[in-house]
Order: C-alpha cells, then sequence, then structure tokens
C-alpha cells in the first residue's frame, strides 16, 4: 500500500501542493458550524444563524462551479488568487460585522462573497494530480488519497471548530479566524507552486471548433467508445457526468441526513457528546477504505465499482434504524463507512475519463457542489423527519436517500457504462 501511494508523492512537487491542499480545504468543513456556533452566540437566534450560514452554503454552492469552469479556461493562479483574496477579505469583515452586531443584512452579504468566491479546493487538488500523471492507476491512487485526506478535514474540522466556539476563554469567532487563517495561509501557498499548475484551455474560435468537432465525429465513427470525450460539449451535456451529479446529490443527503440522526439517536440515548464519536467513526471507515482501495487497480469498470458501492451503502444505512444501543451502532457505522470513499473515488474517476481536460476543473467542481448541496437538503428534511418521529425516522430518511442514490444510478447506468477505464485520445 505504501509504495503506491509513496510513488506519486515522490513526484516533483506532489506533496507540497497536496498538504497546501489539505489545509486550504479544511474551512470547507468548518465555516458552516462556525457560522451558525458564532452568529447565535453573538445574536441569540438559530434563525439568524440558519440565514448567514445559507448565504455562504447557497453563494458556495453557485459560485464554485463558475470559478471552476474560469480556471479551466484562463488557469487556477490567475482566477483563484484575486477570488482567495476577495473571499478572506470578506470573511475577515464578518468576523468584524458580527463583532459589532451589524445588521444581519450586511453579515449575509459578507457571508455569501466568502462562500461565493471560495471556490472548490479538492478539484483545484484533483486537476493538478492529472496534470502531473497520466497511468489511469496512478490517478486512481491519487484520487483515493485526495478522498481520505477530504475524510481528514471533515472529521477534524467540525470537531476543531466546535472546540474553537465554545471555548469559554476564546471569542466564540475564534472558528472563523482559524478557518480565515488556513483558507490565506493554505490557499496562498497552493497557488504559489506554479509548477504544478494545469495548462489553462483557452476557448478555441469558433471555426476551430467545428473542426475539432468534425475529428471527433470522424474518430468515433471509426470507434464508438473513443469519442465519449470531447472538448466542445459542455459540461452538463454529458450523460455519465450528469448521472454523477444526481448519485451525488443524493448521497450528500444521506450524508447531512446522517449527522442530523446521529444526534438524535446518541440524544435520546442520554449521551449528546457521543454523537461525535458516531460520526467520527463513520469517517475513520472511509479513510481506511481509501488508503486500502487506492493502493491497487480494480478489475471492475467504473460503473460496476460505483454501483458496488452504492448498494454496500444502502445495506449499511438500513441497519441503523435497528441500532439497540450507541456501541452496536457505533459497530455499524464504522462498517458502513468503509464503503464511502470507494463510491466518492470512483464517481470522481468517472468524470475525469468522461470530460475533455479542458473540463476537468469545472467537472470535478459540479460533483462536489452537489453532494454539498445534498448534505444541506437531507440535513433540512432529516431534522423534519426527527422531529415528528424520533432518530428511528431520521435514520429512515438517511436509508431512503441511499436507496434512491442506488435507484439513480441504476438509471443512469447507461451513460454510466459508457465510461472508459481511461480517458480517450479524442479528448486530447
Amino acid at each position: 500500500m505504501a509504495t503506491s501511494y509513496n510513488a506519486i508523492l515522490n513526484l516533483s512537487g506532489a506533496r507540497s501542493f497536496t498538504t497546501a491542499g489539505l489545509i486550504a480545504r479544511f474551512p470547507m468543513s468548518m465555516v458552516g458550524i462556525s457560522t451558525i456556533l458564532a452568529v447565535e452566540g453573538l445574536y441569540g437566534s438559530y434563525t439568524a444563524a440558519g440565514l448567514v450560514s445559507a448565504a455562504n452554503f447557497v453563494a458556495l454552492a453557485v459560485g464554485a462551479p463558475v470559478l471552476a469552469r474560469c480556471v479551466d479556461r484562463y488557469g487556477q493562479s490567475r482566477v483563484m488568487l484575486p477570488a482567495l483574496v476577495v473571499s478572506a477579505a470578506s470573511l475577515a469583515g464578518l468576523v468584524a460585522a458580527a463583532t459589532v452586531h451589524a445588521h444581519l443584512g450586511v453579515l449575509a452579504v459578507l457571508a455569501a462573497l466568502a462562500g461565493g468566491l471560495a471556490g472548490s479546493m479538492g478539484s483545484l487538488v484533483r486537476a493538478r494530480w492529472t496534470a502531473l500523471i497520466s497511468r489511469p492507476e496512478d490517478v486512481h491512487a491519487a484520487f483515493s488519497l485526495e478522498a481520505a485526506l477530504d475524510e481528514v478535514a471533515f472529521i477534524l474540522g467540525p470537531v476543531l471548530a466546535t472546540a474553537l466556539c465554545t471555548t469559554p476563554v476564546l471569542p466564540v469567532t475564534s472558528g472563523w479566524l482559524v478557518c480565515l487563517a488556513m483558507q490565506t495561509v493554505g490557499g496562498l501557498w497552493f497557488l504559489a507552486q506554479r509548477a504544478t499548475e494545469p495548462a489553462p484551455h483557452p476557448r478555441r474560435p469558433r471555426r476551430a471548433a467545428k473542426a475539432a468537432a468534425r475529428d471527433a465525429a470522424a474518430v468515433s465513427a471509426m470507434d464508438p467508445g473513443a469519442g465519449t470525450t470531447t472538448g466542445y460539449r459542455p459540461v452538463l451535456r454529458y450523460g455519465a457526468v450528469v448521472a454523477t451529479i444526481v448519485v451525488f446529490l443524493l448521497s450528500g443527503a444521506m450524508f447531512g441526513a446522517n449527522d442530523v440522526a446521529a444526534v438524535a439517536f446518541a440524544t435520546e440515548a442520554g449521551h449528546k457528546s457521543a454523537s461525535g464519536l458516531v460520526l467520527a467513526v463513520w469517517g475513520v471507515g472511509s479513510f481506511a477504505a481509501a488508503l486500502v482501495y487506492g493502493s491497487r487497480t480494480w478489475g471492475w469498470p467504473l460503473w460496476k465499482q460505483l454501483m458496488a458501492g452504492l448498494v454496500a451503502l444502502a445495506v449499511g444505512t438500513s441497519t441503523f434504524s435497528l441500532a439497540p444501543s450507541l456501541v452496536v451502532l457505533s459497530v455499524l457505522a464504522l462498517m458502513t463507512g468503509l464503503a464511502i470513499a470507494p463510491t466518492l473515488t470512483s464517481g470522481n474517476n468517472i468524470v475525469q475519463v468522461t470530460v475533455a481536460p479542458s473540463q476537468l476543473t469545472e467537472g470535478l467542481a459540479w460533483v462536489s457542489t452537489a453532494l454539498n448541496v445534498g448534505v444541506s437538503v437531507g440535513s433540512l428534511l432529516a431534522g423534519q423527519a426527527t422531529d415528528a418521529g424520533g432518530s428511528r425516522a431520521g435514520y429512515l430518511t438517511v436509508a431512503g436517500f441511499a436507496w434512491a442514490a442506488v435507484a439513480a444510478g441504476i438509471l443512469g447506468l447507461p451513460a454510466l457504462r459508457r465510461a472508459r477505464t481511461t480517458r480517450s485520445l479524442a479528448a486530447h
């Protein structure tokens, strides 16, 4: 296992941009909970906290794909450096405005600017990997490593944010301040590494694009499978990408619903603080699986790997509502978590081999955004179900989203099965 990861991490610049990317992606898992705790603590209203948090989240969901498209066209540093500066300045302004109890509208605008210009760090890092390596097995290992690092950020980030915002000797805005530091230091360090930055893909003149389309059509006529990735089609015109987006949306809803249900279950058991442990072991299982999954190549096509992971998640989450205790629930969560990272990695791999290189950052940003939107939707719906029927109803909602993701995968199979093991030459 170690040999596989050492081989890619020993490539020039790989360790540096991976480390910087990890630091810069921590705020993704910390801003939401930091906003809830800070605004509620200063304004005494969860409604106000939800408003500001929603402004940040919606802006992130809208802005990330737009920024990613610009990154593909003009380059990472050219687009993201000014975006990072404005995002960080807006987050700093949010801290100052909340401290002086400014109007909620001011906080919402600043939160929206901070989120809308933050971008998708995971997409930027994965795009660098695909520019640095070309062998499918190396890309597989790199994407699995990134899935494991995602879990590190999303396991530790909320815990760190909660501790910072609730420690009496620290200001309630401490979570925001640490997010600001990590975003600035990690982001600037990452963008300063120009040697590993993917080359931009400026939009070609219309005549050249039409010529490329004719060439791709000729290749497709000789080999129907080879024409699945061309540079002139919009990202959302690829059936495999759309199918993956829908699957990730529903999977994200499952994750968001699980967060709510876990807190409700632990509260009902009289150990509310143990909810963090339940969610942590869920992430630990995913982290361990990511490392194992990426350490070897798999003979199954990508669509089979994705569907196997979706079914495993659906079966595993269906057992949660039957758990008699926190200990049993933790064991079930650990086992089910083993399917998370392989599922998400195979989905990202499908996008990577489907879209053209000039669209890669945008394609990865779309699936990342879908996952985050799903988390928000799942949290909302599971909260309503839990209020009505307790943690069991919450976990039934979790399982419902998981099986809905399976159904979406089945419906998208015709498109998903066309995803090749490697990117076709037509994409270049």
